[in-house]
């Protein structure tokens, strides 16, 4: 084979000849060494990796499976796992278990006996796998397994974790938890997006829902209630996300918060009485804040009689009285027929005969209807929405009933508004993770064309006290402001009555209302 011949590449494209001149032969054959010497300037080497590297991508080519996509099949795993050393072992017992347990593990209830069973098999076939493991490794492997199997995976801990508020997915291989209302990043991961893409999908179905590239987002809940936010792509660019809003086992109570710092004893006791007394309560706050959480403890002060209805997106609330009826919102199927939305269980609520209703959070055209109900008879009526301020809760509310698509100036929207509602409790997330109540708002009638508001409990910053001694906190106790609210004679016909001395202010809640008052006007 001559030197042309050896220049050849894998594909069969000759390599263009060296600009030099060949080197001389002696009888046709070229002396020793001058091959070389002609093999320098032919192939520089600059082109020596090119051309290793590709006759290494043709070889790997050749020895990878010819069937479309297979190559790239093939190489995702290696790529995905490269963290877990045992992530091949946990496929493969995975994949055995499910052939082996079948139809056991579909539409069965997972109790202590499958667990047992799902655990036992999981050994075997660890066990049959003949792959050397220690001790702790073999009891990892069957616990993470098992959770595969019959829970969330990798999830599972970080469920079972009281101290932990959320969890979010914002890749296979990237998760972050929510501690103490701090993030933290954790060292969990997914096997791959296939194995993300699993969990969802038994998230989801569990509820009904359904997540695919026609639906790429769902919203749903665990069955502790805890709500579950899907996206996958197209609209997620980088895998699948997800996120979990954990809630209590047991739901915290008005005792619990009190406990926390989210509010006095005295504006608990206050909030108990309103409820009772049939009030209609709208409870503001941003993104986690603890809308919900406050809803739930808000809504024990309902009395047991009361035939309660309530009415959610996911539902979520945990009510303790044994009257209660639950209705959830449905979304489209795959043919973008049988939606139910909160508008029409609203108005269908209204036919049930409540005496309560409860909706989890108005985002939308539903705000109208609820307004009508809270108007025509049914009193004592809880809901939540997204705000950053008593103030901003009202013109949001005013925003949301013109989405519903009636021609209504904006005097008569703000009348049915003020007329609706008696209470305002906004709360507020500060910057150590903490929540609080920051205001409780009376809110009264016109004035003009503003409605008029009045704070009766005020969590003021602490440079408007004036009276700090210990440790500086980020926001004041929640004190009475020392303005009776205009609903006492609403109260009383209700059934529930405040003692005067409810009302009394101390010496030291007006200086420090009078110190605040004064520097805002200074300011």
């Amino acid at each position: 084979m001559n030197l042309r011949e050896r220049l050849f590449n894998a594909q069969g494209e000759p390599v263009a000849p060296p600009p030099s001149e060949p080197p001389p032969s002696v009888n046709g054959h070229i002396p020793a060494g001058a091959e070389e010497q002609a093999r320098e300037p032919a192939a520089p080497e600059s082109r020596q990796p090119e051309k290793a590297s590709l006759a290494e991508r043709l070889r790997e080519s050749a020895a990878a499976p010819s069937a479309p996509g297979g190559a790239l099949r093939e190489q995702r795993p290696t790529e995905s796992h490269r963290g877990d050393p045992f992530a091949s072992l946990k496929t493969r017992v995975h994949r055995a278990c499910i052939d082996k347990l079948g139809s056991q593990l579909f539409g069965a209830a997972i109790d202590d006996d499958l667990t047992e069973v799902v655990r036992q098999t999981v050994e075997e076939e660890l066990t049959a796998d003949r792959t050397p493991l220690t001790r702790d490794e073999h009891s990892r492997l069957v616990r993470e397994i098992t959770d595969d199997i019959l829970g969330y995976g990798p999830l599972e801990p970080m469920l079972e974790d009281d101290s932990i508020t959320e969890v979010m997915v914002n890749a296979f291989d990237r998760i972050y938890v929510e501690r103490a209302g701090k993030l933290e990043p954790t060292q969990v991961a997914f096997l791959d997006n296939a194995h993300l893409m699993r969990i969802i999908d038994k998230i989801v179905s569990q509820v009904g829902r359904r997540i695919d590239e026609a639906s790429p987002m769902v919203d749903a809940r665990l069955p502790d209630g805890s709500r579950v936010n899907a996206i996958i792509p197209p609209l997620s660019l980088k895998g699948p996300t997800l996120t979990i809003r954990k809630f209590s086992r047991d739901p915290y109570s008005m005792h619990d918060l009190i406990g926390f710092g989210t509010l006095s004893q005295r504006s608990a006791d206050f909030l108990a009485a309103c409820v009772r007394g049939q009030l209609n309560v709208l409870i503001t706050g941003g993104t986690g804040t603890g809308k919900t959480t406050m809803l739930n403890a808000v809504s024990s002060f309902i009395p047991n009689e009361e035939r309660i209805v309530t009415i959610e997106d996911a539902a979520e609330l945990q009510m303790q009285q044994e009257h209660v009826v639950t209705l959830e919102s449905r979304p489209p199927n795959i043919e973008g027929k049988g939606e139910i939305r909160i508008r029409e269980l609203v108005r269908n609520a209204l036919r049930m005969r409540p005496d309560r209703i409860v909706v989890g959070e108005v985002r939308g055209n539903e705000t109208l209807d609820m307004l009508q109900a809270m108007n025509t008879g049914h009193e004592g009526s809880l809901t939540t929405i997204h705000a950053n301020s008593p103030r901003d809760g009202l013109a949001r509310l005013e925003t949301l009933v013109l989405t519903a698509g009636v021609d209504l100036p904006l005097r008569a929207i703000r009348e049915q508004i003020s007329s609706a509602f008696d209470l305002i409790l906004h709360l507020t997330r500060l910057v150590d993770g903490s929540r609080r109540v920051s205001h409780i708002t009376e809110v009264l009638r016109m004035e003009s064309d503003v409605i008029t508001l009045q704070d009766l409990f005020l969590a003021r910053p602490p440079d408007e006290s004036g009276f700090e001694t210990g440790p500086v906190s980020l926001l004041g106790e929640l004190e009475y402001c020392g303005l009776k609210p205009h609903f006492l004679d609403k109260l009383s016909a209700n059934g529930v009555n405040l003692p005067p001395e409810f009302f009394a202010v101390d010496e030291s809640d007006l200086a420090r209302a009078s110190v605040a008052r004064f520097r805002r006007l200074g300011a």
